[in-house]
């Protein structure tokens, strides 16, 4: 695809959010080489529309900061194990989508200039504009942070027209869907309500700053074959959050 050419969609440049949980597939830990190849080519038909793409992932499957600190271990030192996590996991994106023909770059917030580039605005923005997927890695590069603030500061940063994040339900509910049968999926939501209601969606940190940046959050559902491109086309079922 040339540089510039136009999007098929009204969403020209977007963040998409997943967590390290997401490509364990059917394992307990690490990742699963059939699922991220199945999320990968999710992300090709979305890119293949033109649409520009920013990735962040979360380290989950491999390491968490908050079960490292309560067994015992310093939460900097285990923050900054979770962060290294997530270069694992960009790495292994990356190295999929490459196999299906998308250019990307991975870049890291913690300088590791061997296997990613450090984090440059301007630089970045200039990937996304050749169409690169720029998947941004190692949080915000700070301990305390975690995936989803650094995913609601890139969407700013590189100007974003919404955060997708990609789950294993298709939408915010009032109560967890996997417990209680009975329960009601929101279709709009504003910022306020997610956090006063304590829906956790995102922790509160990243939904304030969205908030305050006024970017609008898309949450669906990342195991429904065609699901991401079918929200971009203007179907499928997932919870919007705004003002």
């Amino acid at each position: 695809m040339l540089d510039n050419e136009p999007s098929q969609t009204s969403f020209n440049r977007i963040m998409l959010k997943i967590s390290g949980e997401a490509l364990m597939g059917g394992q307990g830990y690490g990742i699963s080489p059939p699922t991220i190849e199945r999320i990968a080519a999710e992300i090709k038909s979305v890119h293949d529309m033109g649409v520009q793409i920013c990735m962040v992932i979360g380290g989950g499957n491999i390491f968490r900061g908050l079960q490292g600190s309560a067994q015992g271990m310093e939460r900097t030192t285990a923050d900054y194990m979770g962060m290294l996590a997530t270069v694992m996991n960009a790495l292994a994106m990356q190295s999929a989508l490459e196999g299906q023909g998308v250019y990307t770059r991975v870049i890291s917030a913690i300088p590791m200039d061997q296997i990613c580039e450090p984090y440059i605005r301007r630089r970045a923005v200039r990937h996304l504009e050749k169409n690169r997927v720029c998947i941004f890695t190692a949080g915000t590069g700070n301990p305390y942070f975690t995936t989803d603030t650094a995913a609601a500061l890139r969407a700013s940063e590189m100007a974003c027209d919404a955060v997708f994040m990609g789950k294993q339900v298709d939408g915010i509910y009032d109560s967890d869907p996997k417990t209680n049968s009975n329960a009601k999926r929101y279709k709009n939501i504003s910022y306020n309500k997610a956090l006063q209601s304590n829906l956790k969606v995102m922790d509160a940190s990243a939904i304030a700053l969205m908030r305050d940046n006024k970017m609008p959050l898309i949450v669906f559902s990342l195991d429904e074959p065609g699901g991401f491109k079918g929200i971009l086309n203007g179907e499928g079922t997932y919870t919007t959050v705004t003002e």
